[in-house]
């Protein structure tokens, strides 16, 4: 078995118990004790520490950690309604941004049960048509229902679900050709399995106001894949078409890629699975969508995540290296997100990246800055 899978195990095993590090003599890559003057430390590369990484959002955005600041510490909600109403309704932003105060909201529910999130539920009361505090709150239905309501199938999920789906309605009537209501109501259509034709007519709508949306196609996408309503086929069909007819400079071109992700086997029993030409082609399409965006694309820190993954199993460590420094510090993303403990599945990567890196005679000078 190649070496990656041999550390990949232990990694997941010790949960961080031991560093991965570069072996002084063969280039090869060993474990050592935390502290051993041969560890690989990625604090070497100003790396953030694990327990300082960010699990909210997938990279920087300092208006909305601001609004959310003052959102928690006054337990007022009119910050984060002029954040919203200041930022765009056709582009990735206003998405990520309404699914970060929904999940806030949410947490703090979970937290402080019955009492928490009181700014959004003054924010309903005191501004009932404002259409940013109606899609916040549909946003906090969807993930009420898929992280703390018994579970998929349960009566409780689809009576959540059952009302944000209600909630999203009526956020759209509030603000006309804007696209996040309807998207949120994606994650509603896969959790209450709307047929093909009633998914299809969503996404028209979907279309219509944001056709090249990235977040609204990989919200899709989930429910095209084969463990939820649809097949492989399906979920690479629908990958590749959004890609094909992507722009340039469109992220749409790192769709298969997450296509690929999302139907990855459960046990990968084969070291050359990514090497493989699926593999290879889709990691290929990604690198070029994140060469070509724009560099303030909102979703451009989604893919450089997942690229982490598929880089480091692919052994391909300046290039998963280029990835670490650009989303350092920020974690709340796929494939980390899936994880119970995001920082923690996101540090293993991070150290193996580092570790293939000076394996093969990278180092802190040699990291391009």
């Amino acid at each position: 078995m190649e070496i990656i899978w041999v550390l990949m195990g232990f990694a997941l095993l010790a949960a961080m118990t031991f560093s991965y590090v570069r072996a002084r003599r063969g280039g090869s890559i060993r474990l050592v004790a935390p502290g051993s003057p041969d560890a690989a430390d990625p604090a070497n590369y100003g790396f953030d520490r694990q327990e300082d990484l960010d699990i909210r959002v997938p990279g920087p955005d300092q208006d909305l950690m601001d609004a959310l600041d003052n959102v928690r510490r006054t337990g007022q909600w009119q910050a984060a309604s002029q954040l919203l109403a200041g930022t765009p309704k056709e582009g990735e932003q206003r998405w990520q941004r309404v699914q970060a105060f929904g999940g806030s909201a949410a947490l703090e529910l979970v937290q402080q049960p019955g009492t928490g999130a009181q700014w959004l539920k003054g924010w309903r009361l005191e501004a009932e048509k404002d259409a940013g505090g109606a899609q916040v709150h549909a946003e906090l239905l969807v993930q009420q229902a898929w992280r703390a309501s018994g579970g998929v199938g349960s009566d409780d999920h689809r009576i959540i679900l059952e009302e944000a789906r209600d909630a999203c309605r009526k956020a759209a009537l509030l603000s006309p050709g804007d696209p996040v209501p309807y998207i949120t109501e994606l994650a509603v259509a896969r959790g209450l399995a709307y047929p093909e034709a009633e998914f299809d007519e969503l996404w028209a709508k979907v279309i219509d106001r944001a056709p090249q949306h990235m977040g609204a196609h990989l919200a899709a996408l989930h429910y095209w894949c084969e463990k939820w309503h649809g097949s492989r086929e399906k979920a690479d069909a629908f990958s590749h078409a959004a890609a094909a007819r992507a722009p340039q400079g469109s992220l749409l071109a790192a769709l298969p890629l997450f296509a690929l992700y999302e139907n990855l086997p459960d046990v990968i029993l084969t070291g050359g699975f990514y090497q493989s030409a699926s593999v290879t082609r889709a990691v290929e399409g990604a690198l070029y969508a994140v060469h070509t965006a724009r560099q303030d694309d909102p979703m451009l820190a989604h893919v450089r995540h997942l690229l982490l993954l598929f880089l480091v199993n692919m052994e391909r460590w300046a290039e998963a290296m280029e990835q670490v420094r650009h989303v350092d510090g920020y974690v709340g993303a796929l494939p980390w997100s899936a994880s119970e403990d995001p920082a923690a599945q996101y540090a293993i990567y991070r150290a193996l990246a580092v570790a293939g890196y000076e394996a093969n005679g990278g180092s802190p000078a040699t990291l391009p800055r």
